[in-house]
């Protein structure tokens, strides 16, 4: 908690205010790794994840939450994200963490399929202690649409500690890379812009990593 106490001045400033949130959606550029998921027989959206939530626990800021009044630092991640139901209405899905990609991805698959054939809405997360609810980020993907902004639900504006991500269509980009909207939702007392940017170039290393 050394880093978080140098900015304690900082989370008291936009923790008083109406809303702490700061709301950022740009560009991402990443290296091309889809060729290499279908070299590996591995989905691209759970390979992505897998990054993001990785990359989530390496950029420190990105590890605080408030709990009972108090800030603390998590030291794990329940990964979920949102997938589509056989009517076309949203639905969550959570897994365990599993430091094997192929493991988390078969485990992110196996979620997504449970909670895609559920007509009424998944309460798995409904059933976490305040701890473990606050182990998690919100996680979105809008693969249709290469949107330019975003605005992630907060269930309570003068709280939004758990960070929201959110990415959309991808497009080719020069020199073997590709290009997706990022949108990331944090609370302000905890991210300012440069640690997205951090975050973002830990998601570009993530993905080289996978594929050496």
């Amino acid at each position: 908690m050394e880093v978080f106490e140098r900015r304690r001045d900082r989370f008291a400033l936009f923790d008083a205010m109406d809303s702490a949130a700061v709301n950022i959606c740009f560009p991402l550029e990443l290296p091309d790794f889809r060729p290499w998921c279908r070299e590996a027989g591995l989905a691209p959206f759970h390979v992505l994840l897998c990054a993001v939530l990785r990359s989530v626990l390496k950029v420190e800021n990105f590890r605080y939450r408030v709990l009972d009044g108090e800030v603390i630092r998590i030291e794990r991640l329940i990964p979920s994200f949102t997938v589509v139901n056989q009517h076309n209405d949203l639905n969550f899905a959570q897994f365990d963490w599993s430091d094997d990609l192929r493991e988390f991805v078969a485990r992110g698959i196996a979620a997504r399929e449970q909670a895609g054939s559920m007509a009424a809405l998944n309460m798995e997360y409904a059933a976490r202690t305040p701890l473990q609810a606050k182990e998690q980020v919100f996680v979105t993907c809008i693969p249709w649409l290469a949107f330019t902004s975003i605005q992630h639900p907060i269930a309570s504006l003068k709280q939004p500690d758990i960070p929201s991500f959110a990415w959309g269509k991808y497009r080719d980009a020069p020199n073997g890379r590709l290009e997706l909207p990022f949108s990331v939702q944090a609370h302000h007392g905890f991210v300012d812009g440069f640690h997205i940017h951090q975050l973002a170039q830990q998601i570009a290393a993530e993905l080289e990593a996978i594929m050496r």
